[in-house]
């Protein structure tokens, strides 16, 4: 597994029980003043790849939103299997580092804290006033860009709407447990049992959300 541990890069590390999906960084941008990131044009930057749906969720809500010249983005390789990870360049699709000039994004994750242990993932939203990463949950994400950018966003669109938050949760919950995670269980199986689990949970998840769709 690649990861940093103690703030030192290793391509082929190990972190003790299951750490996918769990984000290490999990402070908020608010726009009331109750946390020290506060909302502003242009401060944060949003890191993220397009081979990863964690990351495409938070792509898709600030183009909704129209943040685009609100908060900044930088597009990482989809091709993770570099000795680095996730890095800048290669690809067509790919932009530079403009803010914080790095080649790969365990330079993002140290310039944060230098001594940081754990997977470096993407989405990152990244605070360019403070040199902090702010969260890289990607359902944190989502919800701060709908609910806390409102005064420099399209207000009339909520894609969070209060009466619908308990079933929006239990479906998001079910969406990455099961079909996000389910992709890189099946991935990254080691056997051929673990993958035939890992591949019949993701289909009948996807069966079980067609049905819910179909449904609506």
């Amino acid at each position: 597994m690649k990861l940093l541990i103690d703030g030192t890069w290793h391509s082929n590390g190990q972190l003790k029980g299951n750490s996918i999906g769990i984000g290490s960084f999990r402070s908020h941008v608010s726009a009331d003043g109750t946390s020290d990131f506060q909302v502003e044009p242009n401060r944060y930057h949003l890191y993220v790849s397009y081979a990863c749906p964690f990351a495409h969720r938070t792509i898709l809500v600030r183009q909704l939103k129209r943040l685009d010249d609100v908060i900044s983005m930088s597009v990482l390789s989809p091709d993770w299997g570099s000795p680095d990870g996730w890095v800048f360049g290669g690809w067509s699709d790919t932009t530079p580092d403009t803010v914080n000039g790095c080649t790969a994004l365990p330079h993002v994750y140290t310039k944060a804290q230098p001594d940081f242990t754990g997977r470096v993932t993407v989405p990152v939203l990244w605070d360019k006033k403070l040199g902090a990463i702010v969260n890289n949950e990607s359902a944190d994400i989502m919800r701060m860009l709908n609910n806390e950018f409102n005064a420099f966003a399209e207000a009339n669109i909520d894609l969070y709407p209060a009466a619908l938050r308990t079933e929006i949760d239990q479906i998001n919950a079910f969406v990455a447990s099961r079909i996000n995670i389910g992709v890189y269980n099946a991935g990254f199986a080691k056997t051929q049992a673990q993958y035939d689990e890992a591949i019949n949970s993701l289909f009948n998840a996807l069966d079980g959300t067609i049905n819910l769709i179909g449904s609506i």
